[in-house]
């Protein structure tokens, strides 16, 4: 079992803004075997299967730029957080909750159609998220399969992309993963209160990766650091 945690009381627009969320804890069932990946991969924590699935992002034409391992930054912006410079908000309803319109393309086979409609659906089960499919709203998510794992961070207008490769990216830890990204959510390890709970071995970084564990001036709003935090790398 993979302990995968949605716990925030945190606010969706500049970094953490205004949408109190709960811890939930989701097995991964083990399946048969996806296109580009087995369920041996089931064992590797987030971080391992963004690595393995990106290796190669960045190297073909209209790749983003994507910074923190995952995240895929505007063009133009040298800054892993385009929340910080414009308002990325995801609207809350009159009824309390938070609707997040999307679309997932037909590259994906039924079953792995149903692995990222399951992990959608785990967020409503104890927060106000609601993930409904697109009809004719302007801004939605736009769930394809491209180069790799990534997405931009906050609510950016219109279609917006989070790649969620059939090579090693359906798995439902990852779709979270992803998805939190697209409501506004950055890394576990790059929040402003990180170095009193992990130290960052920067001898063990890859030269030239280090501005993938800068910290962000991150609002917390006095929610504990989550060492199981479904969007906290590994070790």
């Amino acid at each position: 079992i993979i302990p995968l945690v949605l716990y925030c009381a945190a606010v969706l627009g500049l970094l953490f803004h205004a949408i109190h969320c709960f811890v939930i804890q989701e097995p991964f069932d083990k399946t048969e075997e996806y296109s580009g990946h087995s369920t041996e991969d089931d064992d590797f924590s987030v971080s391992t299967l963004l690595e393995k699935a990106n290796n190669n992002l960045g190297k073909s034409f209209g790749d983003p730029l994507v910074l923190f391992g995952d995240i895929a930054v505007p063009s133009g912006l040298g800054n892993a957080d385009p929340c910080t410079s414009r308002g990325c908000l995801w609207p809350k309803a009159s009824d309390g909750n938070v609707y997040i319109p999307f679309t997932i393309s037909n590259q994906y086979s039924t079953r792995e159609r149903d692995v990222i409609t399951n992990a959608l659906n785990t967020f409503q089960r104890t927060t106000c998220i609601r993930f409904t499919p697109r009809t004719r709203q302007r801004d939605f998510v736009d769930i394809q399969s491209r180069g790799g794992c990534y997405s931009f961070v906050g609510r950016r207008g219109a279609g917006q992309i989070v790649s969620l490769s059939r090579q090693g990216c359906v798995f439902q830890q990852i779709v979270q993963h992803e998805m939190l990204h697209a409501l506004g959510f950055n890394h576990e390890q790059t929040r402003s209160d990180r170095d009193q709970h992990v130290r960052i071995l920067l001898e063990n970084v890859i030269r030239g990766q280090e501005h993938n564990f800068r910290r962000i001036n991150t609002n917390n709003l006095g929610t504990p650091y989550d060492y199981n935090s479904v969007m906290h790398y590994g070790r």
